[in-house]
């Protein structure tokens, strides 16, 4: 078990190829996801973080509102590989969308105002941890993901259709599926010059 966890912390990376495959049943993904949620760290236990996860037609909605907003503000030089972009993250098996519930975070700077200015900081640190244990345990499946951050307008009909509530705030998506690509390199700056042990 030791052993796995440290392999899927090192095997965790950005794949950008994917197909709509799944190495798991729905009812994993589910499980794997709840389990997260339910588990990942936040400050004062506030549990902040929302997930909504996205599969088939409603994961490629997703990616079709995403891309027509980028394209919106796209130079003509940058249309073609965000194109190639966003249609490489529709081909995959599905998305979680991460949100931080900012209803929450209101009543916690009300309960605790002198920490009031602390509160969205821990939100988003909170946010950090979720994102990375679901995609470290997605990868664990043998998912493979990346996690990207774009922000397109809902309607009114999907954030419904979602179950969005008006105080959740889009901060992440992890678009994710059956892994066609290898992950590219990856330099990793030397851990002396970041990593300092003191006796």
């Amino acid at each position: 078990m030791t052993t796995a966890f440290y392999e899927a912390i090192q095997g965790r990376r950005s794949i950008f190829g994917l197909s709509k495959t799944s190495p798991i049943s729905d009812e994993r993904l589910q499980e794997v996801i709840e389990l997260a949620v339910k588990n990942a760290p936040s400050a004062f236990n506030s549990q902040t973080g929302r997930i909504v996860v996205l599969l088939n037609d409603q994961h490629e909605t997703f990616w079709q509102l995403a891309l027509k907003n980028a394209l919106a503000h796209a130079t003509l030089e940058r249309i073609e590989s965000t194109t190639a972009r966003f249609q490489g993250f529709a081909e995959g098996y599905g998305t979680v969308l991460f949100f931080e519930d900012y209803e929450v975070i209101d009543s916690y700077q009300e309960k605790f105002p002198k920490l009031k200015d602390q509160f969205p900081i821990w939100s988003h640190q909170g946010a950090g941890m979720l994102q990375y244990v679901i995609w470290t345990a997605l990868e664990h499946e043998g998912y493979g993901a990346s996690l990207q951050h774009y922000y397109p307008e809902l309607s009114e009909e999907l954030r419904t259709a979602w179950h969005i509530k008006a105080s959740w705030q889009l901060i992440a998506q992890l678009p994710f599926g059956g892994p066609t690509a290898a992950p590219r390199d990856k330099e990793i700056v030397p851990v002396d010059q970041r990593v300092f042990i003191i006796k």
